[in-house]
Order: structure tokens, then sequence, then C-alpha cells
């Protein structure tokens, strides 16, 4: 049965990429039968360096009937097929990690069983050579109408703008003020209203917290638990900065491995943005500093700034009246630029379950279950890069390596291992091919396969994967560069302005 009064009014704390995502969702989605407001205030600054997306954002900006030659020119954007991962495995090691799928799977056997059984006959080529998006990015080449599955490397302040822009139009009230304080009501214990500074009162029916790592509404107000995932996770901090570009933007992100964490560098159009993320226990805050301008190309066009964290998740994510999304509802540090997917499946999610009657328990916890088993699958999809490591004799890494994990990501390295088996749940966000990719760039052989390979026989596997190999670098071949495709496509837009 609903819980109180129907919901008329969504009200949501913060803006930012979270709250703008959120209210251009719902002012879309269910906006007709609803009033959505969304306070914030000029005088607060947002974390904005979640500038690297996976391949959902586009299926999120279909659903806003968003125009992707706009968007590009309005953010910034270049675009990313996947993530290079330099010395993770030890140093000048390092492998892709591709949005798209490898080789050809079947319902028998994915691919990686086939080319195992390859590489035994002496007849496979790297597994890289088997994927298009892989290829693509390493020539740094890119064509939209290539079918390739690919994301955007973004700059997160300019797209929360746009998303506002996109928002007010649709009927999202905007209230510019400071929070004071979370008003809740007396019988119900529920959020009634925000104070705002100048006294004014903010009432709502449905409250959604996108205040970020300060958590005003879900932690500040009513008290919900955070877990601390630290002993699985442990980096805490994280220092970023712009640069000049020194020349092409690479279609895809670095993630750079050093003694105590790792580097981020992601091309936009106009700047990279960087930044070093580390364990303070392991690297101080001057050395880390030291290491990061010590390992940047071009010219500053900020000063580093420190941003703080504790990785973990809330223990509900939808408590009373109250849906905490974005950076308040728990963070999984940014190894996989998973952050706007996240805000994204959430507002998706609660379009879904929308509580146009009133709040049902049923309904919250359905979504809390969601959120938290996708969360804790992308936990484990990262604390497998830090655990499958070769970086001996460094103390952070030895750690890691070392550590007990979670038994969920025990099982699937077990599996792996025993017999090269992969898989995805229904409710995963990450593929077998990228599960795949990750285990074997991390140095992860497995013991066993499956015959199927077997069963083609030697000549005909090496005819197969010979020429799909052919066709992959053919079709790069066709391709334009990134940064010529790039300019041709803003080029267009201008013109069209």
């Amino acid at each position: 049965m609903a819980q109180g009064k129907a919901v008329k009014r969504v009200v949501i704390a913060g803006g930012g990429t979270a709250g703008w995502c959120v209210a251009a969702l719902l002012a879309k989605v269910v906006g007709p039968l609803v009033d959505i407001t969304l306070v914030e205030s000029d005088e607060i600054g947002t974390v904005g360096v979640g500038e690297s997306t996976i391949p959902t954002v586009r299926r999120f900006h279909e659903i806003l009937g968003i125009d992707e030659r706009e968007f590009v020119a309005a953010t910034g954007a270049s675009f990313k097929l996947g993530i290079g991962f330099e010395n993770w495995l030890r140093e000048g090691q390092g492998y892709f990690h591709s949005f798209g799928t490898i080789g050809r799977s079947t319902w028998l056997a994915d691919f990686q069983h086939v080319w195992l059984e390859a590489q035994a006959m002496g007849v496979a080529g790297d597994i890289a050579d088997y994927s298009l998006e892989t290829q693509a990015a390493l020539a740094m080449k890119f064509g939209s109408d290539s079918g390739m599955n690919y994301a955007y490397q973004l700059d997160a302040t300019a797209y929360g703008r746009f998303l506002r822009e996109f928002a007010l139009p649709l009927g999202v009230s905007r209230i510019e003020g400071r929070i004071f304080r979370v008003l809740r009501a007396g019988e119900s214990g529920d959020i009634a209203a925000l104070e705002l500074e100048s006294g004014a009162l903010v009432e709502g029916d449905l409250f959604i917290d996108c205040t970020g790592f300060r958590s005003l509404l879900i932690e500040g107000a009513l008290d919900v638990e955070y877990e601390d995932w630290s002993h699985w996770l442990a980096t805490d901090r994280a220092l970023a900065v712009q640069t000049q570009a020194t020349g092409p933007a690479r279609p895809y992100t670095r993630a750079i491995a050093h003694r105590a964490g790792w580097q981020w560098q992601i091309p936009l159009q106009h700047r990279v943005g960087n930044g070093l993320v580390y364990s303070s226990s392991h690297l101080s805050d001057d050395e880390a500093l030291a290491l990061l301008r010590k390992r940047l190309d071009g010219e500053l066009l900020t000063e580093p700034r420190v941003i703080r964290y504790v990785s973990g998740s809330r223990r509900e994510m939808w408590n009373r009246n109250c849906i905490a999304i974005g950076l308040s509802s728990g963070f999984v540090e940014p190894l996989e630029s998973t952050s706007i997917h996240l805000i994204m499946i959430a507002a998706t999610r609660l379009a879904q379950l929308f509580p146009f009657d009133g709040v049902t328990d049923a309904q919250r916890e359905r979504f809390n279950d969601l959120s938290r088993r996708e969360l804790e699958a992308i936990r484990d999809f990262i604390v497998l890069h830090y655990h499958l490591n070769g970086r001996n004799g460094e103390a952070f890494w030895d750690k890691c390596r070392t550590m007990a994990i979670p038994a969920s990501l025990a099982d699937r390295i077990a599996l792996f291992r025993q017999s090269a088996a992969a898989y995805q749940a229904n409710d995963e966000l990450f593929r077998v091919d990228s599960w795949v990719q990750v285990m074997l760039g991390q140095g992860l052989v497995p013991q066993g396969h499956h015959a199927f390979g077997r069963m083609i026989g030697k000549e005909r596997l090496n005819h197969s994967l010979a020429t799909l190999a052919a066709g992959i670098a053919a079709q790069v071949e066709n391709m334009p560069q990134h940064q010529q495709f790039l300019d041709r496509y803003t080029a267009t837009t201008a013109a069209n302005a």
C-alpha cells in the first residue's frame, strides 16, 4: 500500500551532472504529472572531474532526445572507445579494455575459449587483434557509422550546464540558494521541506539528494549509514588538474599505474583532463602533487586540487521519501568511469518505479536492491584490476594483491582461472567481454577452456581468425583519424548554428 500522500512535487537538492540528469529525465518522462524543482547554489562548486563516460550514456541521450552534435559541441566532447591500462600488471606492460565485443562468440562458448585453443595450436594472434574498437583506438581512428560501441570524454561542468539548459524549457523550476537545514514532518519522519539560508521554504513530497559527498539529506537529515569499502579499494585521494592539449585527441582514456595508485588522462576537444588517484597511506599529498606535476605533458590551465573520498555504498539509497543519487548514494573510485552511468541508471530506475500514488515499501526495496547489486558488481570489477597485479615490491600493490577480496569476486576469478569461463548477470553493467579483457590483461592465465575450438579444427580455426583480423584491419584502415573526424563533426555543428 502507498504510504503518505501522492507525489505531486519533486524537489532535487543540488545541481551539477547528478541534479540536472535527474531533472532532465523526470521532466521528460513524468513532467506532465508532477512539479519538479531543483535547488542549487552557484557558490557551491561541483566535483566536476567525471569527464569520462561509458556507452550507456548514449542510450540515456536517446531517451531524452538529445542531438549528439549539439551535445559534442556544447561539452567539448571527444569520442571514447575504451580505456588503455598502462603498467598495471607491471612497469612497461599494458592492455586495452575496449567497449566492443571480442571476436565472435556462440551460445556454446564465448570467444576466449576459441582463442585459447587457437593459441595452443599456434595459430592465434593477440586477442586485441579481434576487437574492432581496440584496433581503431590504438590507430587513433574513429567513425560513428562503423558500428563501434563508443562513449564520450567530456567537460563535466559544461555538461551540467547543457543538461540545465535542456531541462528548464521542459518545466523544471530552478531556485538559487544554499540549503540551511532539512525539515522533517513530526509524525511520519519524512522530509517535509528544505529551508534555505534566505529563509525560504521549498516543500515537496519526494526529495532527491544530489548534494554530492556532503549528503545533506540522506545522511545529514535521515542518518542513513555509509558502508566503507576502503579495505578493498584503498585509494582515498585524487588530485585533478586541466592542461593544454599537446597533440591530437586520443579516442580513449589512459589509466597509468604508479607506485601508490594510478593517473588518468582524458583528452577533450579543447584541453586534457588529468588526475592522480592515490592512497594517502602510501603517498603524501605533497609527494602526490610532485608526482603528478612530473607526469603532466601540457601547460597547466588550472591549479591542482585535492578531492578526498571513501569508496563505499549507502546502506539504503532510498530511505523514507528521500532518494540519494550520485555521490551522496555511494562512490566507487573512478577507474572504469562509472559515476555518470550510476547517476543515469538511478534516474531511469526512479522513473520506472516512480511513486505517483505515494511511496511504498515494495518500490523502495526494489530500487535499493537493484542499486545495491549493480554497485557491488561494479565494485568487484574494479577490485579485480587492483588485486591481479604483478607490481611486486611496492607496498600499495603488494597489499592489493594479498588482501582478502569479496567472495563474489573470488568465485569469478576461480571460475576463469580453472575453466576460462566468465559471465554477466542480468543486472550487471560489465559484459563478459569486459571481464575477459581485464582478467587476461592483468595476467590471469586459465588452466583450461572449452573444447569448442578443438571441434573446429586447426585449419578452419586458423582461416577463421585470420579472416576476422584482416576484416577488422581493413575496416580500421578506411576510418578517418579521430581528430580529423572530430574537427569535421564540430565544424558541421558550427556551420549549422
